[in-house]
């Protein structure tokens, strides 16, 4: 029996409405940029497994890191116990991280690096005797699936049957370059008129909400303008992180640099879940007393694991070498040259890219989970292209490792694509 036939006896799919989805395809084998199905089948991963196997699939530089590590200490619980994997990482990501990044909290996954982060924010003005209650982010901003996250996420098709039990959340418009002076008299507003405990944000590049850029000019006015007020800021890295932007993070094109950091999906290459979240020493210092409760109770039973520790290690190994940074130039470019060439085409609304982050806004009504938007999704996975559009916004954020030939092949199933919506 194939592996779609018996998955359906008894797995339920994240993002996937059973009675109308064409069944799953039955994955087998993996390999740098390939995907090879049960039947044989091979696709070119183009969005790198959601942004996270960005050196490649079974990359054997990370295989032989995990691999090692696993003979020597497999796995020890993090309350009371510390290890070379943790300490190691930590100190290498002080290495790339912006200068006002000092302690490392580890977490499982990126929503739960959000919702650390949330309640480090919630509980560092409450330790002071100050009570806030309310976070500012971005019209549809995306930050994950527990509550914390949801409530900051801003796309209602994830969000809308739990509104009611959410966490209070103003929302404001993405910095453009003509409007930051609107978005700034309302976000003084919003300042004068709550609590506001912390402003969550996708610095440069919203992923979700289909691949949409802002300035960087703007967020860190808008940065500014909450620090000023006493605000924490948090960076949500998640997708934009070790490398996709153009810089090892997104926050490093910024002058006004967050308080807090969350990290996951390429953090450790799609090898191991694990997610960090990171802050400042003042937010940390807010955090010791001779009072125990002041202390940050939240934990995670696979905090800092080992195994995570040594793929996130043997990743940034890869981020920083050569190979990887010119692999990184030569994405950046042929999407470039792509971008140009379908600039102009009838049925190209807008055409964007950053880094190795390319998005196309197809001139066509679509639903984000529709039947135009399947028949979509199902006409690049026939081409063997694994693609995953947010409605009508077709994107490509392949892992760095992806050939000229594989990358070329990506682009012509768009043109097909493009040719018969």
């Amino acid at each position: 029996m194939e592996l779609s036939e018996r998955d359906k006896n008894h797995l339920w799919h994240p993002l996937t409405q059973h009675q109308t989805a064409k069944p799953p395809i039955g994955v087998v084998k993996a390999k740098g940029a390939l995907l090879w199905d049960e039947d044989g089948n091979e696709y070119i991963d183009g969005i790198a497994s959601w942004y996270t196997t960005m050196y490649g699939h079974a990359n054997e530089h990370i295989i032989a890191a995990v691999s090692e590590q696993m003979r020597q200490l497999d796995f020890v619980m993090f309350s009371g116990f510390t290890h070379e994997p943790a300490v190691k990482l930590s100190e290498r990501l002080m290495e790339i991280l912006p200068a006002n990044q000092q302690k490392i909290f580890f977490n499982d996954n990126g929503s739960t690096a959000v919702e650390a982060a949330l309640k480090m924010a919630f509980q560092y003005h409450h330790n002071a005797g100050d009570k806030r209650d309310t976070l500012i982010a971005f019209k549809e901003g995306f930050h994950g699936d527990t509550f914390g996250a949801m409530s900051a996420s801003g796309i209602a098709s994830y969000n809308a049957p739990f509104e009611d039990f959410l966490l209070k959340v103003i929302r404001i418009p993405t910095p453009q370059k003509d409007n930051l002076e609107a978005v700034i008299l309302q976000l003084e507003n919003i300042i004068a008129e709550n609590n506001v405990a912390a402003f969550i944000f996708e610095p440069l590049v919203q992923g979700a909400a289909g691949m949409k850029f802002h300035t960087a000019e703007g967020l860190a006015a808008i940065i500014k303008k909450c620090q000023e007020n006493g605000i924490l800021c948090i960076a949500d890295e998640i997708m934009t992180g070790f490398g996709k932007t153009g810089a090892n993070f997104a926050c490093d094109q910024l002058e006004q640099k967050p308080d807090i950091m969350c990290l996951s999906k390429a953090l450790t290459a799609g090898m191991f879940p694990l997610s960090i979240t990171s802050c400042t020493q003042a937010i940390f210092d807010r955090f010791l007393s001779e009072d125990v409760h002041k202390g940050f109770f939240h934990a995670h039973t696979f905090s800092a694991h080992p195994l995570g520790c040594a793929a996130a290690i043997a990743g940034i190994e890869l981020l920083q070498s050569a190979e990887i940074s010119e692999q990184q130039k030569n994405i950046e470019k042929s999407h470039a040259a792509f971008a140009q060439k379908i600039r102009n085409h009838s049925k190209v609304a807008e055409v964007r890219h950053k880094g190795v982050i390319l998005a196309i806004d197809f001139n066509v009504k679509m639903e984000r989970y529709g039947t135009l938007r399947d028949q979509l999704y199902q006409f690049f996975m026939e081409r063997g292209v694994a693609l995953r559009p947010l409605g009508n916004t077709v994107y490509i954020l392949p892992p760095y490792v992806i050939s000229e030939e594989q990358l070329q092949k990506v682009y012509d199933s768009i043109e097909g694509a493009l040719a018969i919506v």
